[in-house]
């Protein structure tokens, strides 16, 4: 499956397969993960980070901007995130002990810096490729429900647990796929403005709604890039 991944990666966008961003893992400390890239090259990280920001803050449901048409992504880039295969090359960093199987998912710094110290439980434990927000959460699910969500993770942690979450991952990966087709469709059927840019609509992700599509051209992408 990771060789399909990276042929069709290779194929579809000119540039490295595999990209490393620092991520915030057990007790805070940085590290470097690993993923298949799934977003054209020096793809801006601006409107992302500003995003997340303001659903942690207002604590709104963690919508995926993924599903609101991102023109950030390559093709295919929604199929390759929501199935879960960008997140293949990080079972290298599960050999280097810097991730487990099954835990919190790794956030970025600057999603680090917006924690509170009551939040910090999260940290006690490695992030995990799936984990049981990841398996539990719902379209409506907020920054606070994810964070209980983790902390009853580790305050409940055992094999039995994780083996429990590990069975759920499938179905939790095709309820995402399916948010990913349904989305791509009605993003397809927007009507298109001159230019051949979509014309917003009632029925459009709430993600587009809040952030305007000029956001996500602007600034830089400070990702590394290798492979």
């Amino acid at each position: 499956m990771a060789l399909l991944v990276y042929g069709w990666i290779k194929a579809v966008s000119p540039g490295p397969v595999l990209f490393r961003q620092t991520r915030v893992g057990r007790g805070g400390v940085p590290f470097t993960i690993f993923k298949f890239r799934s977003m054209k090259v020096m793809a801006e990280t601006s409107s992302h980070e500003a995003y997340t920001e303001r659903l942690i803050r207002s604590n709104q449901p963690m919508t995926k901007l993924d599903l609101a048409g991102d023109p950030r992504l390559i093709k295919g880039g929604c199929l390759i995130r929501m199935s879960g295969l960008d997140e293949l090359p990080q079972l290298l960093n599960v050999l280097r002990g810097e991730m487990s199987l099954v835990g919190p998912r790794p956030c970025m710094p600057n999603e680090f810096a917006l924690y509170n110290k009551n939040q910090m439980g999260r940290f006690r434990v490695a992030p995990g490729l799936t984990g049981l927000w990841q398996v539990k959460r719902a379209d409506s699910t907020t920054f606070r429900e994810m964070v209980a969500l983790d902390e009853l993770y580790v305050d409940r942690l055992s094999p039995a647990l994780d083996l429990k979450i590990v069975l759920e991952t499938p179905g939790a990966l095709i309820r995402q796929l399916r948010a990913c087709v349904t989305a791509s469709v009605s993003w397809c059927r927007l009507p298109r403005k001159k230019g051949g840019q979509h014309t917003p609509g009632p029925h459009q992700h709430v993600p587009l709604r809040t952030i305007p599509r000029s956001s996500f051209e602007s600034g830089m992408n400070e990702t590394q890039t290798v492979g």
